[in-house]
């Protein structure tokens, strides 16, 4: 993304170009168009249109996903929101394998959900993590797909990375589970920061909320697929319900798990530096949060076997 700074700089610099003696833009600002993404087309919105080096420049927006997608794409990017373009979108939609969406319902053409219409359809979760590439989900311990050079550098602090750990003991060595449904919930964690950082910054902070929706987002399609030790399958079936998002299930231990994921998840995604190194920023202050109330958001214990004696034949299957 672009900061206002920097767009009202590019503005003034277009202002004193000479634009009118130029070739005329193709699109509009505000205008609805189709832009290209990784192999699909997606509908987008255009922000912004500058005049750089004598080629137009166009800042989207792709409509239903989070505005930290956002970006500059050259006019070889885009198309006109047309019919047959529209039909063009949805050829190529089945072209790139959307068979399996279409069998749980949904057209070739669907949007993308934003966090708030989240909803657990499986198919879903396997087409829309994230934008632009088909995750290959049902292998948590995939590895090895982005070259290590391109994942982002997060960087979970001491603390919290020993919370990890024994989250790994608890469950993997001593059969122990995390009780549910946890309080504080996921949701509730990232309503408490989005009203820390607001009083802090004395006003709501459109980006932070904005980081926070995706977050929200990538954990409730994230978690079924990658965030679950095998031994927690069968608690989440019983736990979530259908049409219910597990951000408002599961607590703060998977909500960390995400986080070592999620350099993995964003690498499939082209994203500006600029934004990436701003999105680092904000987590780091997050973790510091996390840290801070590590006492009352983290569990000191699991439950035992014995609590969870009603699933532990399933745990053995």
């Amino acid at each position: 993304m672009v900061s206002s700074k920097d767009d009202s700089s590019a503005d003034s610099d277009n202002s004193s170009g000479d634009v009118p003696d130029s070739k005329p833009s193709l699109y509009f600002e505000g205008e609805k168009v189709l832009a290209y993404h990784g192999p699909r087309i997606y509908e987008a919105k255009v922000q912004k249109a500058e005049l750089r080096k004598n080629e137009w420049r166009y800042f989207v927006h792709y409509l239903g996903w989070n505005k930290n997608w956002d970006e500059w794409v050259g006019a070889d990017r885009l198309m006109k929101h047309t019919e047959d373009n529209v039909l063009k979108q949805q050829a190529l939609d089945k072209k790139q394998g959307m068979e399996k969406s279409t069998k749980s319902g949904r057209s070739a053409q669907a949007k993308p959900k934003s966090s708030s219409d989240v909803k657990l359809d499986k198919e879903d979760i396997k087409s829309n993590v994230p934008i632009g590439e088909k995750r290959k989900a049902d292998s948590g311990t995939e590895k090895g797909n982005v070259s290590a050079e391109k994942l982002v550098k997060i960087q979970i602090p001491a603390t919290l990375k020993k919370q990890l750990v024994d989250d790994w003991e608890f469950i993997t060595q001593q059969n122990k589970l995390v009780k549910l449904p946890r309080s504080p919930t996921v949701d509730d964690i990232l309503t408490k920061y989005l009203e820390y950082r607001s009083k802090k910054d004395g006003m709501m902070t459109d980006p932070v909320g904005e980081i926070l929706n995706g977050i929200r987002c990538y954990f409730d399609k994230a978690l079924p697929v990658i965030l679950l030790y095998k031994k927690e399958r069968q608690q989440y079936h019983e736990a979530v319900p259908e049409k219910v998002s597990p951000s408002s299930v599961y607590g703060a231990e998977h909500l960390l798990r995400l986080f070592v994921k999620l350099p993995e998840l964003i690498a499939y995604v082209k994203i500006e530096e600029e934004t990436l190194i701003r999105l680092q920023q904000k987590l780091l202050d997050f973790f510091k949060f996390l840290q801070k109330n590590q006492g009352t958001f983290f569990l000191s214990a699991y439950d035992g076997p014995k609590t969870s004696e009603g699933s532990g034949k399933d745990k053995e299957s």
